[in-house]
């Protein structure tokens, strides 16, 4: 096994510094058209909902018990564009539907999951305020993190498992040709041939997009420097862009970039090979005996924060297993490598707990530290 790291980024040269600055004069100018973008498209989605019958402004009054009075907020613990933010937003507008009122996801992204997860634990539990939670906020930080500002177990209710997906090891096409990498074993070989000098983009400090290149590092022996980013919509900015070498993203987010051909799939990382990409490898499977047993797949799910009644969290549950049932919800996750989930608060628990006791396991084997 690899020498463990300190994994905070080391002092850089002026060329570095240079090319990092402009490389983050580039990311605000994509992150501002991006934005601009999803607000028009967001624009037009509520004209469409007032004309179109059945939308969440055409159901009558709010069930019983009072709930929903009020619009509800998703707490998004990371970057638009990412995965986290793709399935709460494909899951905001059928509870909208079912509830008749509106469900708003707000993003609140930085260190790793754990400012968005703060917010939510800090938050009334009076069913207005929800987490999509992830591998990391209920998984991975509690190994990989000193300090918590906030306890996974205690200041949370889970609600259900949305879904779960593999990480996908993606390179940039361009760069990927260049350096003669086609695939696993020749990434390994580049890496070793020249170490520290490749880097790794991540959705922050602790995610499973972290870890699972932390872990891949550890088994080969290579060494590439992390970058971490506030979410894989800015990361996946930079690596189509050219400006990072690897990443291994959760399926979805990178599904679009795959398939517009700007980035290459080297492998995924379950155990399994994915029905979204069957002709791609798993890392074992394209590793060979050194990367024998390597898994690190991620999940998203919905969490209240604690003290929410127990019919509300049983409400949403229900209306959110029945969205995921339904042929079109499956067809379009499926689509984009994720697993439709639904399980029941109890059975998500368990999840999570399982969750928590394999990823510290992987954080041990890896040497990765944040503080």
């Amino acid at each position: 096994m690899a020498q463990q790291h300190d994994f905070h980024t080391p002092a850089r040269s002026s060329a570095q510094i240079q090319a990092r600055s402009q490389a983050r004069s580039r990311r605000k100018a994509m992150a501002l058209a991006f934005t601009l973008s999803a607000m028009g498209a967001l624009a037009l989605a509520a004209a469409g909902a007032l004309l179109v019958p059945g939308t969440a402004h055409a159901q009558a009054a709010p069930a019983g018990g009072g709930w929903p009075a009020k619009p509800v907020r998703i707490v998004v613990p990371f970057a638009p564009g990412g995965t986290t933010d793709i399935l709460a937003r494909a899951m905001a507008p059928e509870l909208s539907r079912a509830f008749g009122q509106p469900f708003i996801v707000d993003n609140r992204a930085g260190a790793g999951g754990n400012v968005g997860a703060e917010v939510v634990a800090k938050s009334p539990g009076d069913g207005y305020t929800l987490l999509m939670g992830t591998v990391g906020t209920h998984g991975i930080n509690r190994a990989l993190y000193t300090k918590l500002p906030y306890d996974p177990i205690k200041d949370f209710v889970p609600i259900t498992l949305v879904a779960a997906v593999p990480n996908v090891m993606v390179m940039n096409t361009d760069r990927a040709k260049a350096m003669g990498v086609h695939n696993v074993q020749d990434f390994i070989r580049v890496a070793k041939a020249s170490p520290g000098k490749m880097n790794m983009a991540s959705s922050g400090n602790g995610t499973s997009i972290h870890l699972a290149g932390e872990l891949f590092k550890s088994m080969t022996g290579t060494f590439m420097l992390h970058l971490p980013y506030r979410g894989s919509g800015p990361a996946l900015m930079d690596l189509v862009g050219g400006n990072a070498d690897v990443m291994f993203d959760n399926l979805p987010s990178s599904m679009a970039q795959i398939k517009a051909g700007k980035l290459v799939a080297l492998a995924v990382t379950s155990a399994e090979r994915s029905s979204a990409l069957p002709d791609v490898p798993t890392v074992e499977q394209a590793g060979g005996p050194t990367l024998k047993g390597y898994e690190a797949s991620s999940w998203f799910g919905l969490l209240a924060p604690a003290g929410t009644p127990p019919d509300i969290v049983n409400r949403i549950q229900q209306e959110v297993a029945k969205s995921l049932a339904t042929p079109a919800m499956k067809e379009r996750l499926l689509a984009q490598g994720a697993i439709p989930g639904g399980n029941t608060p109890a059975d998500f628990a368990r999840h999570i707990d399982n969750e928590h006791r394999k990823w510290a396991q992987v954080v041990k084997a890896s040497g990765a530290k944040v503080d």
